[in-house]
């Protein structure tokens, strides 16, 4: 693991029966980047963000994940420390993994649970700072005045919005978005895609996101790196993708993967 880096993936591999999803894959993500996964549909997007969180154990081997200079997992099995990692990891999912019966509020408090006593968060006892933080995040991203409405009433921009309202809760360090955008309709997608920027920008926030939208990667990412067949096949600088790159990535229908005009 590089001294700059705070998350190191080296030489992992993942198979799903006769099938591999992940194929040697090695990359560092530095402090402070916002870096974009792109790849067709089964090139090992979600599984790589999934194996960084823990989530996902990769294969037995030489496989080795780092994340803030401690194990995550290694050899195929989860480290006896990854709560270490994972209390400075917010996890974004694309179906936003919110209780809908609960309110956005009681949903966002949910990632104070690391730091206070299990049996208060159980019966609702907030302490005052946790209900600071989370009305202080809920204004953060833009829906405070939905705190007291049922999660499973809010749109799902709104319910994404409060999804990284409780990672800044939790007081995450790093943001692993899975798709955050899929579900949403573009004007609901872009202002997520914003306040994840604004987060890296503002507040140096460390963020990698998987995108099925590849203008979006081009446009909020500085930083690309896009996997084919379980193989990283471009790390660098979003300015460097062109259009041939493209299509060798994911092929003639490449155009598909934008939502606002493919470049020329």
């Amino acid at each position: 693991m590089s001294e700059a880096a705070v998350l190191s993936v080296r030489n992992v591999s993942k198979s799903f029966g006769s099938r591999r999803a992940l194929d040697s894959v090695s990359v560092d993500v530095r402090k402070g980047e916002m870096i974009a996964l792109i790849g067709p549909s089964g090139s090992g997007k979600s599984t790589l963000l999934r194996s960084i969180s823990g989530l996902q154990t990769i294969d037995a081997g030489q496989g080795r994940i780092d994340a803030f200079g401690g194990a995550v997992q290694s050899d195929g099995k989860i480290s006896g420390k990854v709560r270490e990692a994972r209390i400075r990891i917010g996890f974004i999912f694309q179906q936003f993994n919110l209780v809908g019966r609960l309110t956005l509020f009681t949903n966002v408090a949910l990632g104070s649970l690391g730091r206070i006593p299990f049996a208060r968060g159980l019966v609702g006892a907030w302490p005052a700072e946790t209900k600071q933080a989370v009305m202080a995040a809920l204004a953060r991203v833009g829906v405070a005045e939905y705190a007291a409405q049922r999660a499973n009433t809010l749109s799902g921009g709104q319910q994404q919005r409060g999804a990284i309202a409780r990672a800044l809760v939790q007081k995450a360090k790093i943001i692993l978005a899975d798709e955050p955008v899929a579900s949403l309709d573009p004007v609901s997608a872009r202002r997520v895609m914003e306040i994840l920027r604004d987060l890296n920008r503002e507040d140096g926030l460390t963020v990698v996101v998987t995108l099925h939208q590849v203008d979006y990667a081009l446009r909020y990412c500085e930083r690309v790196v896009a996997l084919k067949a379980g193989k990283i096949v471009y790390d660098g600088p979003a300015v460097g993708l062109d259009r041939k790159q493209l299509i060798d990535i994911y092929g003639p229908e490449f155009e598909d993967v934008f939502w606002e005009g493919a470049p020329k």
